[in-house]
């Protein structure tokens, strides 16, 4: 008996050294418990996380804004800010360059006087042959076109119907005295006006009902629109007017679609060479922008959204 006892614990000292030397070896690792699943609350909080990084990581590959570089001083046309396309490129324009866009908006032929006293670095306007006599004076450096509209004239749709025909909606407008407001500030709509009132060889000063509001597109046809009158003006502004405006307007388009209601528009740098105080770096800088495909593309679209159609057509590569 004590022999089994002593070859029993013999036996038992053996398996348990075995079991140390194995305790003291490379182990198998338990499998990790499986994580429970994530609540729909907790992976949207995940989500939420990993879209709050996202943009943090992607500034840092994206180009950062320009520096601020100073003011580049624009003289345009009144259009341009009625319709909210500059309060809309402005801030871009800053991001894109580093300089600070700041405009007037007064009337081409002012814009343009402007330009010639040498008191804005760049203009943006709407009557070509002004425009290419200013360069050709040598108050600006050179021309180049930028988007286009159209002009249409709204009014009452009686007595007159709507017509494709221009010239001889204002001859009815003439002969049978119709109310008629001129922006008479010789702006870019103002100078189309007056030519086709000079093509027609008519005098609307024979017309007792003819007036002149001296002020912007805006405001011009708010005075037709209080006076039941016709007027002329670019189809971007009448689109902004007559779905923006406090007061509805009651007026309608008479008169659009006849071949020679272009309305283009050009961008100008004034001469460094006349002036050489003018920003010429920046008002190059916001040519070049301007007329970018990806600007252009912008210009492309500016109103779809808001008006169903853009309210002016880009056409710098043209």
């Amino acid at each position: 008996m004590k022999k089994q006892r002593q070859l029993l614990a013999t036996i038992l000292a053996g398996a348990m050294l075995a079991a140390v030397v194995t305790g003291c070896g490379a182990k198998e690792e338990p499998a990790p418990a499986e994580a429970p699943a994530e609540t729909p609350e907790e992976s949207a909080g995940d989500e939420a996380e990993e879209a709050t990084e996202t943009p943090a990581e992607a500034s840092e590959e994206e180009a950062a804004p320009a520096e601020q570089k100073g003011v580049l001083m624009m003289a345009t046309t009144t259009s341009t800010a009625d319709t909210g396309l500059l309060d809309y490129l402005a801030p871009i324009f800053l991001e894109d360059t580093g300089w600070e866009l700041q405009w007037s908006a007064v009337g081409t032929g002012e814009a343009l006087k402007m330009g010639e006293n040498g008191d804005v670095d760049i203009v943006l306007v709407h009557a070509k042959a002004s425009e290419e006599e200013f360069v050709e004076k040598g108050f600006g450096v050179e021309r180049f076109q930028v988007m286009y509209n159209d002009f249409v004239v709204v009014g009452p749709t009686e007595p007159v119907a709507p017509t494709d025909d221009i010239e001889s909606l204002f001859k009815t407008i003439q002969e049978d005295q119709l109310t008629f407001v001129s922006r008479g500030d010789d702006s870019g709509t103002d100078k189309k006006e007056k030519g086709i009132w000079k093509k027609l060889e008519l005098d609307p000063a024979g017309n007792p009902n003819y007036l002149e509001s001296g002020q912007g597109m805006g405001a011009t046809i708010t005075m037709a629109d209080e006076k039941g009158a016709y007027c002329l003006t670019d189809r971007g502004t009448w689109l902004k007017m007559k779905n923006d405006a406090d007061v509805e307007i009651q007026l309608d388009i008479i008169c659009e679609g006849a071949s020679d209601l272009l309305n283009q528009y050009g961008i100008i740098a004034v001469s460094p060479e006349k002036y050489p105080e003018v920003n010429n770096e920046a008002a190059n800088a916001m040519i070049e922008w301007i007329c970018s495909e990806e600007v252009q593309g912008l210009i492309a679209n500016y109103g779809v959204d808001q008006y169903g159609e853009a309210l002016f057509t880009p056409n710098a590569n043209e």
